[in-house]
């Protein structure tokens, strides 16, 4: 086990024509991370706070952010690390949207340029600029490259082939409905049964409030947070397993709040694999639902730890 300090970064990380392509502002993006990220503040506000919601924030981080986000979009949709039957991807998809984290073929493209290009000039979140930039910063900015037909035929053009995917990048407007039909449906459901339950229009218009707050808008928040913790703390703190061509670390802490995917460089050392744990207290929880998956019947062709058998540089760029 090879302990590591963390990486120096530097602004001029960028190459000029990756510069280029980020020269204007992505405002709709940061409207919405600060509008969001204002409305979580509301959890600190005693009239919101309720057991039932807290338990909702981590029923919600569960569902949304771990089988949605990590599970669904990075291990089955960008590493083809398992398959499932097509209703139950696509029913993983429509949980991951709830996460508000792009759709499909975007995040897919994104990631597989990541690992084509990690912590290179080109890697969309390359750590080597700085920390915020890693986290948070490259999603700021417009990237004109990363909007080409060439790009989308490059690295997602087996998701863009099935039609539900396509359907979603050429009604963008269909990701936020379905983000806002699943917020309004917390608050309706969550009226209506403490209604039922209490039967006081107020209290029962508290409770729905409360649940609102914690288990959308925090936990939309939170599950932002530790996706992109990946991208920024498990490429600059942490230690290594594997001598891979890229900054990647196994970050304990990224790895708790995540249900494992912060065993980053263990990842990076061989991408196809459903597990990233290689050694035994490395605990992969969302290697284990993958495993329950398969144990059900919903899971196959679950994909082994084989480092020896396959290239680490494996990413799924330019299926033909």
């Amino acid at each position: 086990m090879l302990v590591t300090q963390p990486i120096q970064t530097s602004t001029s990380s960028l190459s000029q024509s990756a510069r280029d392509n980020v020269n204007e502002i992505q405002w709709t993006y940061i409207l919405s991370f600060a509008v969001m990220h204002a409305m979580a503040m509301l959890v600190f506000i005693p009239y919101f706070f309720s057991w039932s919601g807290v338990l909702a924030f981590w029923t919600g981080v569960i569902v949304f952010g771990q089988i949605g986000i990590p599970i669904c979009y990075h291990r089955q949709l960008t590493h083809g690390s398992f398959k499932t039957p097509l209703w139950l991807e696509h029913f993983f998809v429509v949980l991951a949207l709830c996460s508000a984290q792009e759709t499909p073929a975007k995040w897919v493209a994104w990631h597989r340029q990541h690992h084509g290009h990690s912590d290179e000039p080109e890697d969309p979140h390359t750590p080597l600029v700085n920390f915020f930039w890693a986290h948070i910063g490259w999603l700021c900015v417009k990237n004109k490259s990363r909007s080409s037909l060439s790009f989308y035929e490059r690295y997602c053009r087996d998701i863009l082939q099935d039609p539900f995917y396509m359907y979603l990048e050429r009604n963008w407007l269909a990701f936020g409905w379905i983000y806002l039909t699943h917020a309004a449906l917390y608050f309706l459901v969550s009226w209506g049964i403490s209604y039922a339950v209490m039967g006081d229009s107020a209290s029962a218009f508290q409770m729905a409030a409360s649940l609102f707050v914690w288990g959308v808008l925090a936990r939309t928040v939170y599950v932002w947070h530790i996706t992109w913790s990946v991208n920024s703390l498990s490429h600059i703190f942490g230690y290594r397993n594997f001598k891979t061509d890229d900054h990647s670390r196994n970050n304990w802490f990224v790895a708790l709040i995540t249900g494992g995917e912060g065993w980053h460089n263990n990842h990076h050392g061989d991408q196809a694999a459903a597990s990233l744990q290689t050694r035994w207290w490395e605990l992969d929880l969302n290697y284990y639902f993958i495993k329950g998956l398969e144990w059900l019947g919903l899971a196959t062709d679950v994909v082994p730890l084989a480092r020896h058998r396959r290239r680490v540089s494996h990413v799924a760029v330019d299926p033909s």
